[in-house]
């Protein structure tokens, strides 16, 4: 038997997506890295509760040239360095790369399982956007979104919860009863 982990999404789960047009984008740079409240402190329970944290993010900027791999790896560090997060499993890719590891596909999380030893039966995925939600249910997690209303069609099969902010998260994924009722 393996660890459990929560694998976050990082620009609307950990921190402040930058919205353009009712659509969620990454942060520049870590100037404008904002962490979302109560994000700290989910993420310290869930730690001291055993859970392995891990953050899955698709950053295709960089392969559309508008954003620089060097930014998004000081913007994953900055991060780490306020949670305890060990470590960002990193998508570079766009959409027409066809790569396997870019959300919604399950790549990252399933090279996070198999580099730590985690067991997805008892893992969970947090993520602001369907592909997020997709790509946990495809590796066999729970999944949680967290629902901003963005302006963009939710295009993914349902998440086992939905919440409104990072304020409920540890008490989700930490409530027995609860996640014996969501595990399907």
């Amino acid at each position: 038997m393996g660890l459990k982990a929560v694998f976050l999404d990082r620009d609307g789960v950990i921190n402040h997506a930058v919205i353009r047009n009712g659509k969620p984008y990454p942060p520049a740079s870590v100037d404008e890295l904002e962490i979302i409240p109560g994000a700290i402190q989910a993420m310290q329970k869930l730690f001291e509760a055993g859970y392995l944290l891990i953050g899955v993010t698709n950053q295709p900027d960089v392969a559309r040239g508008t954003q620089v791999r060097q930014a998004v790896e000081l913007i994953n560090s900055a991060i780490m360095d306020k949670m305890p997060i060990k470590e960002f499993f990193t998508c570079y890719h766009d959409d027409q790369d066809g790569c396997t590891c870019r959300k919604p596909k399950p790549g990252l999380i399933l090279q996070a399982a198999e580099k730590y030893n985690i067991d997805l039966s008892q893992s969970w995925m947090v993520g602001d956007r369907w592909k997020d939600i997709a790509a946990g249910k495809s590796a066999g997690v729970r999944t949680i979104f967290i629902n901003y209303n963005y302006q963009e069609i939710y295009q993914g099969v349902p998440a086992n919860y939905v919440m409104s902010d990072m304020v409920e998260l540890s008490g989700i994924i930490l409530n027995p009863r609860l996640s014996l009722l969501i595990s399907g």
